[in-house]
């Protein structure tokens, strides 16, 4: 049986450089936002930077085997489609969006269910309610960010 994306990306082989580009990818993200809509997630990440250092790449680490089972029915989708057809992996999750973005959101909310810390749980939940469109604009750099990993296995 072929590899799950847990085994290709959440273990120690690669774990870190996945991990450091998760990172580049939020990073990326923030900046890119503009706009009225985009200073309430901003804010909220410059807040949770704040609080802690290095939370953003903690957070990833703790969540990074729940994400990837959650894309793992995306990804054995795209990795069973014929080679010549297959499109980029960000493509290929960008085709079942909504469902993508409420899978990864369903590992994030049972997380905040579960957080202890008051002021991150507050956060969150005020921001919940536009995660799903920041999460879908996001879906094509996920795909290219997690690519070279499960295509290039040789490391």
């Amino acid at each position: 049986m072929a590899e799950t994306l847990v085994e290709r990306i959440g273990g120690p082989a690669r774990r870190q450089r996945v991990l450091d580009d998760c990172v580049r990818l939020i990073d990326d993200e923030m900046r890119s936002k503009s706009g009225l809509m985009s200073i309430p997630i901003k804010g909220g990440y410059k807040v949770v930077t704040g609080l802690k250092p290095g939370f953003v790449r903690h957070a990833m680490d703790s969540l990074l085997d729940d994400f990837c089972i959650a894309l793992e029915p995306f990804y054995r989708q795209w990795q069973d489609a014929p080679k010549e057809k297959r499109p980029g992996l960000g493509e290929a999750l960008k085709r079942d969006e909504n469902k993508v973005a409420d899978a990864l959101l369903g590992v994030t909310d049972a997380r905040a269910a579960r957080a202890q810390h008051q002021t991150l749980k507050s956060l969150y939940g005020k921001l919940r309610g536009m995660a799903k469109t920041h999460v879908i604009a996001a879906l094509p750099g996920l795909g290219r960010t997690i690519q070279p990993h499960v295509v290039d296995v040789s490391a």
